[in-house]
C-alpha cells in the first residue's frame, strides 16, 4: 500500500485475491493492464469457480435427478448441494426454499406471474395496487407494469429525493389496504443507494402485503440474511457474484411456495400427468421446469463456497474502505457530480457520475483506451435517468479485488478525459 493510501483501514490482501481471477492480468490496446471497474454488471471468476465448471463437465456431466447409474447421481449431488451451500449463504429456514432460475430477471418474472395466477388471497387483480420504487433496475419494473396491465392492477411507486434516496414520506398512502405486493431494490445499481428495508417491511406486513426483495447487488457484497430482511421473496444472481452467467436464485418462504401456482410447465416440475390434467411437484422442483442450469449452479455454488471463505463481512468491509476513497477522490475532480449519496454511508459499492458536459459515451470510450473499464449508459433504470434530468451516466463499480491503485487510476483517467474535450 502506497503512503497514500495508509488511513484506509479494513482493506482485504486483494494482491493475494487478483491471482485468483486470470482476467485480471490481462493485457487491453496492446500494453495497458486492465483495470476492471464494472463489477455492478458481471463480476469476474475466479479460478476456483472455473476449475468446478470444467471439472462438471469433463467428468460428471449428466442429466439431474431421474439417472440411476453413476455419473447422472454425482451431477444431482453436485447440483443439489449447489441447492445447500446457497440456502446456508443466505440463512434460508430450508434448502426447498431455493429456487435456481436463469438471473434475477427471470426471478422477480415468477413472483410477479405467480401472484397473477394465484388465488386468493395471494391474487393480484383489478381491485389491487403494486408497490414498486423509481431507482428500480428495469428487471423490477416492467414484470410488475406486464402484470398490472394482464390484472388491471393499479402501480404505484417511491419517488427520490435529490440525495439520491427514497422518499419515504408518503409511505403510508402508498402502500395501503388495497396494496398486494411491495417490491424494491435492497441496493440500487445506478445510486449505490442502500434502502431502509425495515420501514418498507414494516408498512407492508401492517397491511398484509407480500415482500419481493431484488437483492442482485446486495448478495455478492454482504451479509444476506433472508430470515433477518423479513421479506416474502428474495431475487439475486450468480454473475455479480463470482459465479457463471446463466444461474440466478429466487427464496421463497415455504408455505407461499407450496399454495402458488408455477410459472413454467415441463418436465421435471410435475408429480403426476395425465392428458387431462397433471399435478406438480412439491417446491424447488414445482417452478424447475426442463433440464436446469446444471453446471451453472455447481459453479454458483463454488463461489459461494470462495465468498465464503473469505467472509462477507470482511468483504463488505473492504468495499466500503474503497468506496468511502472513491468518494473522496472523485470529488476532487472538477465538474464530476455524483448521481447519488455523495458519502460513503449507508451506499453500495457502484459510483454514478456526470463529468461536465460530457457525454458518458465518451468518457468510457476514453477511459477504455487507458485500460480502464467502467459501465455507461442509463444501467437498466432509465427513470432514474429522467429524475435527476441526465441523459446517462459513467458507473464504476468495485469488488473484493479492487484497489485504492485502481480509483487512482480512474481519477486520473478522467483527468485525461477532461484535458482531451479541453
Amino acid at each position: 500500500m502506497t503512503s497514500a493510501h495508509q488511513g484506509l483501514t479494513g482493506l482485504l490482501d486483494t494482491e493475494a485475491i487478483r491471482k485468483d481471477f486470470p482476467l485480471l492480468d490481462r493485457l487491453v490496446h496492446d500494453d495497458k493492464k486492465i483495470v476492471y471497474l464494472d463489477s455492478a454488471a458481471t463480476s469476474q471468476k475466479p479460478r476456483q469457480v472455473l476449475d468446478a465448471l470444467n471439472a462438471y463437465y469433463e467428468r460428471h456431466n449428466a442429466n439431474v435427478h431421474r439417472g440411476v447409474y453413476t455419473v447422472a447421481e454425482e451431477a444431482t449431488a453436485l447440483y443439489e448441494g449447489a441447492r445447500d451451500k446457497v440456502a446456508a449463504f443466505i440463512n434460508a429456514p430450508s434448502r426447498d426454499e431455493v429456487i435456481f432460475t436463469k438471473n434475477a430477471s427471470e426471478s422477480l418474472n415468477l413472483v410477479a406471474n405467480m401472484l397473477g395466477w394465484a388465488d386468493e388471497p395471494y391474487r393480484v387483480d383489478h381491485e389491487t395496487e403494486i408497490v414498486i420504487t423509481e431507482m428500480e433496475h428495469h428487471s423490477n419494473i416492467v414484470p410488475w407494469q406486464l402484470l398490472a396491465q394482464r390484472t388491471g392492477a393499479k402501480l404505484k411507486w417511491f419517488g427520490l429525493t435529490d440525495e439520491g434516496r427514497l422518499d419515504l414520506s408518503d409511505i403510508d398512502e402508498l402502500i395501503t389496504e388495497k396494496t398486494k405486493v411491495v417490491s424494491f431494490t435492497l441496493v440500487s445499481n445506478l445510486l449505490g443507494t442502500v434502502n431502509p428495508v425495515e420501514a418498507i417491511v414494516r408498512r407492508a406486513q401492517e397491511v398484509g402485503a407480500l415482500v419481493c426483495v431484488d437483492a442482485s447487488q446486495a448478495a455478492p457484497h454482504m451479509v444476506l440474511d433472508v430470515q433477518a430482511l423479513q421479506a416474502d421473496f428474495v431475487a439475486f444472481t450468480g454473475h455479480k457474484m463470482c459465479g457463471p452467467t446463466g444461474i440466478g436464485v429466487l427464496w421463497g418462504r415455504q408455505e407461499l411456495l407450496e399454495d402458488l401456482p408455477p410459472f413454467l410447465g415441463g418436465g421435471e416440475m410435475i408429480e403426476t400427468v395425465s392428458m387431462h390434467s397433471s399435478t406438480y411437484a412439491p417446491a424447488p422442483h414445482k417452478f424447475e421446469a426442463g433440464t436446469p442450469p446444471i453446471a451453472q449452479a455447481v459453479g454458483l455454488g463454488a463461489a459461494v463456497d470462495y465468498l465464503s471463505a473469505i467472509g462477507m463481512e470482511n468483504i463488505a468491509r473492504h468495499e466500503h474502505a474503497i468506496t468511502e476513497y472513491a468518494v473522496r477522490r472523485l470529488l476532487e475532480v472538477p465538474d464530476l457530480r455524483i448521481i447519488g449519496p455523495a458519502t460513503a454511508e449507508d451506499r453500495g459499492a457502484a459510483i454514478s457520475f456526470t463529468l461536465g458536459d460530457i457525454h458518458p459515451h465518451d468518457v468510457g470510450q476514453v477511459l477504455d483506451e487507458q485500460g480502464i473499464a467502467v459501465r455507461v449508459g442509463h444501467h437498466c433504470a432509465r427513470p432514474v435517468c429522467l429524475r435527476y434530468g441526465i441523459p446517462a451516466t459513467t458507473r464504476a463499480s468495485f469488488y473484493l479485488y479492487s484497489t485504492p491503485a485502481e480509483v487512482d487510476a480512474l481519477v486520473e483517467g478522467l483527468e485525461h478525459v477532461r484535458n482531451f474535450f479541453g
